[in-house]
């Protein structure tokens, strides 16, 4: 029990700002980090939910309410996440062979292509959670539980891009099978409890994470020979941006085209 609880302090000490008891970092601590990582994904939808509601019982309106449902998944995360997005960016803009392109991905400096993508990216998620309301905002609010099982499924089971760096050296400590088993587990509950709750948006919302978690492979693999951590942040942020896009697509379509 006492491994789980340290591997659950390390989880949340590497992937968020939320407070977290200290503990070694040892191979045995670090087994079952990527089996709670999807647990920050649950306290990001919840507070989104609750902001959501919250800002719904008050009469708050755009675009206070949809910055501020911007905001909390960077601010529980720390940006550490979107970091990877723009690290990724430059190394797929600069057009380079791959070992350049590793070392663009290593680079602490923000180039052109990552302020633009970082523009871009941020004009297009507040344009779409501008339009999630009532039952759009409840299914969204499992995206960042989804996101994380996929990306914490990738750790374990994909090809790494080197033999060094964070997700190696987790997927080397890990108990990959325990760990796949528990992402599969969480991704299914949260289908289904999606599903449950709006069948359309469900289904469209899982729909729009396993086409990025496809896309997310053969990116790396094509470009990078696999992944790294900054790999695996760019799938999570692109995920969360694709999703609740996918949520509002079939809304329209609902609405509009069918009816």
């Amino acid at each position: 029990m006492r491994r789980f609880w340290n591997s659950l302090n390390i989880a949340f000490s590497m992937y968020s700002r939320i407070p977290a008891a200290q503990c070694d970092w040892s191979e045995e601590n670090m087994k079952y980090v990527m089996c709670f990582f999807p647990w920050i994904g649950v306290v990001i939808g919840a507070l989104c939910f609750g902001w959501n509601a919250l800002a719904s019982v008050l009469g708050l309106e755009t675009p206070l309410r949809t910055i501020i449902l911007m905001m909390i998944p960077i601010a529980v995360s720390g940006g550490i996440h979107l970091d990877g997005l723009l690290d990724t960016a430059d190394a797929m803009s600069s057009w380079r062979p791959r070992e350049k392109r590793l070392e663009i991905l290593k680079d602490s400096h923000a180039g052109a292509f990552a302020i633009i993508t970082c523009v871009v990216y941020f004009f297009l998620l507040y344009g779409i959670l501008d339009m999630l309301d009532g039952k759009m905002a409840a299914v969204y609010a499992f995206t960042f539980v989804v996101s994380r099982s996929f990306s914490g499924f990738s750790v374990v089971t994909f090809p790494k891009a080197s033999a060094k760096g964070t997700v190696a050296g987790f997927s080397k400590n890990a108990q990959t099978r325990t760990i796949q088993a528990c992402d599969i587990l969480y991704v299914i509950l949260c289908a289904v409890v999606m599903i449950w709750m709006h069948p359309l948006y469900g289904i469209s919302s899982m729909l729009g994470a396993v086409w990025t978690f496809a896309w997310y492979y053969r990116m790396a693999m094509k470009n990078f020979g696999g992944i790294n951590g900054d790999l695996a942040g760019c799938f999570l942020s692109v995920c969360e941006l694709v999703v609740p896009l996918m949520i509002v697509i079939s809304d329209v379509i609902f609405r509009n085209i069918i009816f």
